[in-house]
């Protein structure tokens, strides 16, 4: 046989195999092959009624598979989750999971098998995470059918910004994309992809106007490697409020009418990054990591463009990482170092979010007392801030003077029930408490060990704020309703931890 009869064949075979792997490869990028369906069963705490749970909640999205078995999802996906398990999209093998991370300000999640035998990453390709995103690129939203099928739906990026995902206060980077999605019923959670490969978690959509944010792969990246080491510390924040310098008055009031650029510092976060390094009110910051700040507080990203400095912080540093700041402060230029930290809801006096532990509270012969937190305000709904208790409602915004009296958190009396040791009392309500039995009272423990203690003439003093000052209650008969309210349905008088 001659040579050029052998090559024959082989021609042949490798054009099968060149029609075949763009298909083969196809197969590898589909949604089916590379997510598991996040069944969640969620119970969320009472904040006006806190010895209570709400009713449980069922929740589903999809996760995205990554290499040791590990399936990503947004942390709001299980957050006060009583109940997590992974589903195969094909085969429905179901198992319970475990949260082997979290962090809700990032918002992603970690969750891992609770058994290692099991079926649900069986035929499932881990994805690889791809950072190199620019605004004008189509990326694919993944999704998948209740029959198994992978559906993908194209959307364009439109810009990258920095913006919030769902914890107040607290931003990140983020890809505005726009597009026009389905809504299926596993569809909380939903990866985003580009070339078969992970480039982030979509965080919401609106169907109006069909734009989307996307929780960008370089966070992802971040928060995976952090929690790699079995040390997971977070992202720092840098702790200060700002004003912009755009007005020419205000600039030469402060003193920076000949430089370009720069933001006031308005407040400091107590305890915070900067407040720990000196950074003082009224100082104006010019530089960060030697990143020019505008007056709007930005700088210019090499591939994003325009972005706020608070990417300097989230983006590009770690916690213990030392940072420089160029400001001026009293017309005088200079440079402080500071080393970035992470500062904790519960380091907040106003806790900004609670989430898997409920609120504390102490009841006391039917008085109920607890420490204020962003969650008990946003109780009052969407307008809380008109409708919540006025003087609760500007502690939460102004937590600076409260702090400076030595307080820890902001114990407050929210409520009164009718019982013969609070007769005449029952109207009393989100009124915060500053003694009892004259014991400054800096939480809801000091309030604890004040009426352990039982007072000479067996009356506890409880000091107020406000109107009414100060009431008086009874030791002996407060202890005995104690009992009667867990006979009649209070399970818990009190959580301090």
């Amino acid at each position: 046989m001659s040579p050029f009869s052998l090559s024959l064949p082989l021609i042949a075979v490798a054009a099968v195999f060149a029609l075949l792997a763009p298909a083969a490869a196809a197969q590898e990028s589909s949604p089916a092959n590379s997510l598991v369906r996040v069944n969640a069963t969620l119970q969320d705490y009472s904040f006006l009624r806190p010895w209570e749970k709400g009713a449980p909640t069922p929740r589903r999205g999809l996760g995205a598979v990554l290499e040791g078995n590990r399936v990503l999802i947004t942390a709001e996906m299980c957050v006060n989750s009583t109940f997590l398990e992974l589903e195969h999209p094909s085969s429905g093998a179901r198992i319970a999971a475990k949260i082997t991370g979290i962090d809700y300000e990032a918002n992603l999640a970690v969750l891992e098998p609770a058994d290692s035998n099991s079926r649900v990453f069986e035929g499932l390709r881990p994805l690889e995470i791809e950072d190199s995103v620019k605004s004008g690129e189509t990326l694919n939203v993944w999704q998948v059918e209740d029959n198994g099928d992978g559906v993908s739906t194209d959307v364009e990026v439109l810009r990258v910004d920095v913006g919030r995902y769902f914890i107040p206060g607290s931003v990140f980077l983020l890809y505005q994309v726009k597009g026009s999605l389905q809504a299926r019923v596993n569809s909380f959670t939903l990866p985003v992809v580009k070339n078969g490969k992970l480039v982030g978690m979509l965080l919401s959509y609106s169907s109006k106007e069909q734009t989307a944010g996307v929780l960008p792969s370089p966070v992802i990246k971040a928060f995976l490697a952090d929690l790699d080491d079995g040390d997971y510390k977070g992202f720092p924040n840098l702790g200060i409020g700002f004003a912009q310098t755009l007005d020419e008055t205000f600039r030469e009031f402060t003193g920076i009418q000949n430089q370009e650029g720069g933001i006031f510092v308005r407040e400091m976060a107590k305890g915070g990054s900067a407040d720990k390094a000196g950074i003082k009110e009224g100082d104006v910051i010019f530089s960060i990591a030697g990143q020019p700040i505008d007056s709007r507080g930005n700088y210019t990203h090499p591939a994003y463009g325009k972005l706020s400095f608070s990417h300097l912080v989230r983006g590009g540093a770690k916690v213990g990482e030392k940072i420089k700041l160029d400001l001026i402060r009293e017309k005088k230029p200079m440079t402080v170092e500071v080393e970035l930290t992470r500062k904790m809801a519960t380091d907040y006096l106003i806790d900004p979010y609670m989430f898997d532990r409920g609120p504390k509270y102490l009841i006391f012969g039917g008085l109920i007392f607890q420490e204020l937190t962003l969650p008990y305000l946003e109780s009052w709904g969407k307008e809380w801030t008109t409708r919540a208790p006025f003087k609760l409602v500007h502690a939460n915004a102004n937590p600076h003077p409260l702090e400076e009296e030595g307080r820890e958190k902001l114990v407050f009396l929210s409520n009164v029930l009718k019982t013969p040791s609070t007769l005449g009392y029952e109207g009393i309500n989100s009124v915060v408490v500053t003694n009892v039995n004259g014991t400054f009272i800096k939480n809801i423990k000091d309030l604890a060990a004040a009426f352990s203690a039982v007072p000479a003439d067996g009356l506890h003093t409880i000091e107020f704020d406000d109107y009414p000052k100060v009431i008086y209650v009874d030791d002996r008969a407060s202890r005995l309703i104690n009992q009667q309210l867990i006979q009649y349905g209070i399970s818990q008088l009190e959580r301090l931890e």
